[in-house]
């Protein structure tokens, strides 16, 4: 079985991924958001911006997540 510090690097890694994936699925997010304003459907648009706040706010703890994992 692989030790504690192996296991906090890859989990550590893993979360490193899935915070990447996050901020792909933000800009996209954002993108279309823009559109969605540009195009008269603003209530589908405001709906799209509380997604990307929640978005940051999970990025923060996620990335403090990563940083804790990695200084051990």
């Amino acid at each position: 079985m692989p030790d504690d510090a192996d296991c906090k690097i890859a989990v550590a890694d893993a979360l490193t991924l899935l915070l990447h994936n996050q901020h792909a699925l933000g800009a996209a997010i954002e993108e279309i958001t823009s559109w969605l304003s540009t195009n008269g459907v603003n209530s589908v648009a405001e709906n799209a911006v509380a997604a990307l706040e929640t978005l940051d706010t999970n990025a923060d703890v996620i990335t403090d997540a990563i940083l804790r994992l990695r200084r051990y």
